[in-house]
């Protein structure tokens, strides 16, 4: 069973087509936010003002959460922490789902080409799919839905990953998706913000924005 939320986020992000991730560069920042939301839901991220901070101090027991653990003692606001590493936790992460069974490694096509991923089991993915989608269309409370749902659908919204959140669910389901972004802020209000801003980090990290 998987339930760590940056591995999920991939599995949302992964495109078997291009045989990675949707598009690299933003699946770098949703996995990182992901991992943020997912320490902020165990209780070892908080906030003070507007600062990050690690309460406690023994490992989460995975390696993905524990660098982030390590960056945010550092003591940086939300946003600098979604862009601070985030190649070497998408790697990170991709090395997790194939040390699962999940992801499947391919060599490269060129000598400087990227590696390439498969999913191993779409079972896994299609049962993600249906739950955020189950988040996204249902009519009862958000605050019903399990939070590592609305987390997932507010980050696939935001990063633009189509084949979760159409462009016309982006319209048609706006309330629903502006409920699920604006119940992180009972984690942190930083946090919330964080995410609703990927859309402008991500223009920006196209542009060759630092803290990779």
């Amino acid at each position: 069973m998987i339930d760590d939320l940056a591995c999920l986020m991939y599995l949302l992000a992964h495109d078997d087509a291009a045989e990675g991730p949707y598009d690299r560069a933003r699946t770098e920042l949703l996995v990182r936010a992901a991992a943020l939301v997912d320490l902020a839901l165990r209780g070892r991220l908080r906030e003070a003002g507007g600062r990050v901070t690690v309460s406690g101090t023994e490992p989460a027991g995975d390696p993905v959460l524990d660098g982030v653990l390590r960056d945010a003692a550092a003591g940086h606001g939300w946003k600098r922490l979604v862009r601070r590493h985030r190649k070497r936790t998408l790697a990170e992460v991709e090395d997790r789902l194939v040390a699962r069974g999940l992801l499947t490694l391919k060599a490269p096509r060129t000598r400087f080409g990227s590696r390439r991923l498969t999913v191993t089991d779409h079972t896994v993915s299609a049962e993600l799919r249906t739950r955020v989608s189950a988040a996204l269309r249902g009519d009862g409370p958000v605050r019903e839905i399990p939070a590592v749902d609305t987390a997932l659908l507010a980050l696939a919204a935001a990063g633009g990953v189509r084949s979760v959140v159409s462009r016309q669910d982006q319209k048609i389901f706006r309330a629903r998706i502006d409920a699920c972004t604006g119940s992180l802020a009972a984690l942190a209000p930083g946090l919330e913000k964080a995410v609703r801003a990927l859309p402008v980090t991500m223009i920006a990290a196209q542009g060759g924005m630092g803290g990779s």
